[in-house]
Order: structure tokens, then sequence, then C-alpha cells
């Protein structure tokens, strides 16, 4: 779980990155490095989503900030 977690994160970030770039730039960094295949780029940004979710789900199941107060 610890691993996944961490994965889901990692790939927040990176897609965070990409979405830095194209707000400042306007390139976009995403689909360059899909090839600018769309199928490649939609499907990376479904993997966002999903990762997006589950970190949503791993901060309500497991509260890891319970004990800080």
């Amino acid at each position: 779980m610890r691993f996944s977690c961490n994965l889901c994160i990692l790939i927040l970030c990176a897609l965070s990155v990409c979405g830095g770039v194209y707000a400042f730039s306007g390139f976009n960094l995403l689909l360059f490095l899909c090839f600018y295949s769309t199928v490649i780029y939609r499907s990376a940004l479904a993997i966002g989503l999903v990762a997006g979710l589950f970190s949503l789900y791993a901060l309500f199941v497991f509260r890891p900030f319970r004990g800080l107060k």
C-alpha cells in the first residue's frame, strides 16, 4: 500500500511539472513526451485522474494526520 501511495504522488508531481511548463511557457511537455499521440496523451491524463482519486481515498481511509494537533 505504501508503494502505491508513493507511486500515485510521483505521478501527480510529474503531471504537475508538465502542467506548470504548459502554463508558463505554452509548450505542452506532456504531449511532447507522448510523441504527439493523443491516445497516449489521454491515457496519461486518465492515469493521473486515477492517481488523484486513489490519493484522496488514501487520505480519507488511512487518515495520516490523525495524531497531529
